[in-house]
């Protein structure tokens, strides 16, 4: 691969790291601003809500800025978000600077695919957007991990000067490696908004909300989870987000090979999968071994249906006309969704369901994931009948 999609890498690195990292350390960061884990969920809910607002408006408003430009600008966002993050005098505070750091996610990897797809030969475009994503499942693997042990050893402050560390890496790999590129080209936002109105772009990005969502529930409060029901020591988690990044990491390359293959088939699997994962999570909670395999299953079934939902979404946008408006709006609607799940998961603790009652509640997420992924096949199946009878009916 071309070294600025290795720039890219290492950027998408920092990201993945910034967002899932928070799910190991709210019991730190309630505990020092005195207020309670479902309210220090909230760090995860502000970064995933600044993405899905933040990436089609900074895609919209940086659409004739050169992509060298906005890609550097917007790891300046990176660094000074996660630099008030670790500065935070509050919990307002912390916030904000999640949120300021939100807004490199969508925008970023929205632009950073289209580049790396620019940089390499046609037959190798989406191997350059899956080696960029690659990114965010070693951060999954590794990056979250370390840092999560970071911040249970030192301090999850730490952890935030850490990540800061690393934007500023990649603020220079990308200053470097990546050329100067090509200007964006304006939208027609009429065109590209009437493509929202199209029902299977809907019925795609209902998927995207969902389904992604339903690990997201479970892997946010997974900290307090092992701990108060599962019995693990605080070490003990990061060997279990270690296992989540291991899932993660071979999901994204199973899903990624099989999708081209038979894109819906491997939808409907993994979906059901994810649910029947996560219902047996909630009832084998309290055995380590059983936890364990779970947490590698769930991100393993969670993060395989990633890629395709993506190309779904691209597949039937590009079908209405429109495809980069809804691409990039989908990489929101993804963090929409983990908004969603780690909103959800933190009312049932709060009402006194447990921390386990997470699981209940991400598998019937899944399960109407996997309703939407079945109306839309069935959707494409019978456009496609109907469209094969009107040709043979005008005798093309």
């Amino acid at each position: 691969m071309p070294a600025a999609i290795w720039a890219l890498a290492i950027a998408t690195f920092g990201i993945g790291t910034t967002e899932f990292v928070i799910a190991g350390l709210l019991p730190g960061v309630a505990a020092e601003f005195g207020i309670s884990i479902s309210t220090a969920g909230y760090m995860a809910t502000s970064y995933a809500l600044g993405v899905f607002v933040g990436a089609p408006l900074l895609i919209i408003l940086g659409a004739r800025v050169p992509q060298k430009i906005m890609l550097v600008s917007l790891m300046g966002f990176f660094i000074a978000g996660n630099l008030l993050t670790a500065l935070a005098p509050s919990f307002a505070w912390a916030l904000t600077g999640r949120v300021l750091t939100s807004l490199t996610h969508g925008a970023f990897i929205g632009i950073g695919s289209i580049l790396a797809a620019d940089l390499v030969a046609p037959n190798r475009r989406t191997s350059a957007i899956a080696f960029m994503f690659s990114g965010l499942t070693v951060a999954n693997l590794i990056g979250i991990p370390a840092a999560t042990w970071l911040g249970q050893v030192v301090s999850w402050r730490a952890t935030f000067f850490a990540i800061t560390a690393i934007g500023i890496v990649a603020m220079f790999a990308v200053t470097v490696l990546v050329p100067k590129g090509r200007a964006h080209q304006a939208p027609s936002i009429r065109r590209e908004l009437a493509a929202f109105l199209d029902v299977h772009v809907l019925l795609a990005m209902g998927i995207t909300v969902l389904g992604p969502a339903a690990f997201f529930t479970s892997i946010t409060y997974i900290a307090p989870m092992m701990t108060e029901v599962t019995g693990y020591t605080e070490n003990g988690v990061t060997g279990i987000l270690f296992l989540f990044g291991l899932g993660l990491f071979i999901g994204n390359i199973l899903g990624g090979k099989l999708a081209d293959r038979a894109l819906m088939p491997l939808l409907y699997v993994t979906l059901a999968a994810q649910a029947v994962v996560l219902f047996a999570f909630f009832f084998v909670v309290e055995s380590r071994v059983a936890s364990a395999v779970s947490v590698l299953l769930m991100a393993g079934f969670g993060f395989a249906s990633v890629s395709p939902i993506q190309r779904l979404v691209m597949d039937k946008a590009g079908a209405a006309g429109a495809p980069n408006l809804a691409a990039s709006f989908n990489i929101g609607l993804f963090n929409l969704g983990n908004a969603i799940g780690a909103w959800l998961g933190g009312w049932v603790i709060a009402q006194g369901f447990g921390y386990a009652s997470p699981n209940v509640v991400g598998g019937l997420l899944s399960v109407a994931a996997l309703a939407l992924a079945v109306a839309s096949g069935w959707l494409t199946a019978t456009h496609g009948t109907h469209r094969k009878t009107a040709l043979a009916t005008s005798g093309c």
